[in-house]
């Protein structure tokens, strides 16, 4: 497979991301950089952390040293959960994510898992679309789920991807 430019973002010929790299320790300065630029209410250094710690399926992809686009999932018995999925801010609107949403199920099913959930923040509407997009269905809502500015919450969509 050749590797062809959509805009400054290398993607395979057939619309897949070339193999990422797995998050370590060592990556979290500019994986901060790019949470923060993607996100109003980002992670933080810990949550990562905790995640690596945790063993969780962390991939990363990169352009030279740039990030482009990484997600942390949590397997369970038979499910995935998506605790967070970004593309960095300057990459948004390139493909990565459909292929990003691709990979995770192609992982998520070569690991015996038969659902994928998350919780996506309500006024998210591009993941949503995202999400709904790529076969997701919405189960409900966590009302004031995430945090807003000066004590206010927000609520959360509840999507999961079954098969």
């Amino acid at each position: 497979m050749k590797l062809f430019r959509k805009s400054h973002v290398a993607l395979m010929d057939d619309g897949i991301l070339p193999a990422p790299r797995d998050m370590t320790q060592d990556m979290l300065a500019d994986i901060i950089q790019v949470e923060q630029g993607a996100y109003s209410h980002p992670w933080l250094m810990g949550n990562f952390v905790d995640s690596i710690i945790s063993g969780y399926h962390m991939p990363v992809w990169f352009d030279g040293d740039d990030v482009l686009c990484y997600f942390v999932a949590m397997r369970g018995a038979d499910e995935v959960h998506l605790l967070n999925f970004t593309v960095a801010s300057a990459h948004q609107r390139q493909g990565l994510a459909q292929a990003m949403m691709r990979y995770l199920r192609e992982w998520s099913v070569s690991r015996g898992v038969h659902s994928i959930w998350l919780e996506v923040r309500a006024s998210n509407q591009r993941a949503i679309d995202l999400y709904l997009a790529s076969g997701f269905v919405t189960d409900g809502v966590r009302p004031g789920y995430y945090p807003v500015h000066h004590g206010q919450r927000e609520d959360a969509v509840v999507m999961s991807l079954n098969w």
